[in-house]
């Protein structure tokens, strides 16, 4: 398996800006030629450089303004209750983003809700009821300044 090239980077920056543009033009702004653009895109996607493509939704057209952060410490790190807290948070829809972290706490969560009042109810009923979460701190987000994918 040959690691990524120039060209195929170039590949991969031009299908995350746009992951709808033809084969043509991206073989276009890389500066291949429709056969090998392809062929790149492929040996990309079955050496999973390239695991999916997705719509990036507006999520303040959709209501979903208000996002935090929560900081979450578990009262167990075995393997066995780290699985159970990694299975039950992909239950919460609100939570867009789950990062298992090296510091002073456990996890941080993105979580995205129309409002407080919302936020609050996710925190009380399903975030501090997931397995072995001994204690959360949030962190409310008052500017989007950057986020990849917006």
């Amino acid at each position: 398996m040959a690691e990524p090239d120039r060209i195929d980077h170039s590949i991969m920056r031009e299908l995350q800006k746009n992951a709808r543009i033809t084969v043509t033009e991206l073989a276009s702004r890389v500066g291949l030629s429709k056969t090998p653009c392809q062929v790149r895109m492929r040996r990309l996607e079955e050496q999973g450089y390239i695991t999916g493509y997705t719509a990036l939704l507006n999520q303040t057209r959709l209501g979903l303004n208000h996002i935090a952060f929560a900081q979450l410490t578990l009262d167990d790190t075995s393997s066995k209750a780290l699985a159970a807290f990694n299975e039950s948070v992909q239950q919460i829809a609100a939570v867009e983003q789950c990062h298992m972290i090296a510091g002073n706490f456990d996890y941080l969560l993105k979580v995205r809700t129309r409002n407080m009042a919302e936020y609050r109810q996710v925190l009380g009923e399903q975030i501090s009821a997931l397995p072995h979460v001994l204690q959360t701190s949030t962190f409310v987000v008052m500017e989007n300044v950057r986020d990849v994918g917006r």
